[in-house]
């Protein structure tokens, strides 16, 4: 038995160990920056990309404004290829307020007799217990109500603009960006995440594109740091809200 209850102990520690480890990145310190290189977004930018020229047999004029490149003046300067950038415009500013009521009532009433049946009920009635008679059988009264009232009001803004690059492109054109960006402020780090899939002629001539036009749309912004931790729960109470029923 106290071997039993001491290998409980030792995993009971180990969890929150582990549990705690999360933290331990910025104990006394600001929280270190996510690495940059081995993401999806390094590694499309390190592949090779295409031509800058539609033409890459004939000798380029670098000094000709009409040239098909990226770089001339007049060249398209959209994201189109694996490795490319974009910006991202998230201005979100929503409001919503539903409001419902809804009342039902009902009632109902049923009422038999049998009075006179060939004399049957004279008889039985002097049988019956005394106030008891056959001349009203049976009678039923019902009757229900209900009432309910619901309203939901919502508010959300937020306005970001972020980086994104394109990862892949996939067989049908569609163009699959992801993106991410930290600012770290004091002990606090503040995280933006995009990821999704945009069409190439959605892309503004600014190479811009509005987060409603992203399918498949994933934003995240959030934080992580010290800050974040006070705001947060212990993993304890999380365990126990989540196994009390009360």
């Amino acid at each position: 038995m106290p071997t039993t209850l001491g290998n409980a102990a030792v995993r009971l520690c180990l969890v929150l160990l582990l549990g705690a480890c999360g933290r331990m990145n910025h104990l006394g310190k600001p929280p270190d920056f996510s690495a940059t290189e081995g993401t999806d977004e390094y590694a499309a930018m390190m592949g090779p990309g295409l031509p800058l020229t539609a033409q890459p047999d004939r000798p380029r004029d670098h000094a000709s404004l009409w040239s098909g490149g990226k770089r001339s003046l007049l060249g398209d300067r959209r994201a189109m290829q694996r490795g490319d950038i974009l910006t991202v415009v998230i201005e979100i500013d929503e409001e919503a307020e539903i409001s419902n009521s809804t009342a039902r009532s009902r009632s109902g009433s049923e009422s038999l007799g049998i009075p006179q049946l060939f004399g049957l009920p004279q008889r039985a009635d002097e049988r019956l217990p005394e106030g008891a008679s056959l001349a009203e059988a049976v009678e039923i009264d019902s009757s229900s109500q209900a009432q309910g009232d619901g309203s939901v009001a919502r508010r959300e803004e937020l306005t970001l603009r972020i980086a994104a690059t394109v990862v892949q492109v996939l067989p049908n054109g569609v163009l699959a960006i992801q993106g991410s960006q930290e600012v770290r402020v004091n002990f606090e780090m503040r995280e933006l995440l995009v990821t999704g899939y945009v069409r190439p002629e959605d892309i503004s001539r600014r190479n811009e594109i509005t987060y409603d036009k992203i399918a498949s749309a994933r934003i995240s912004y959030g934080g992580r740091g010290q800050i974040t931790d006070v705001q947060q729960p212990r993993y304890g109470q999380q365990v126990l809200d989540m196994i009390l029923p009360f």
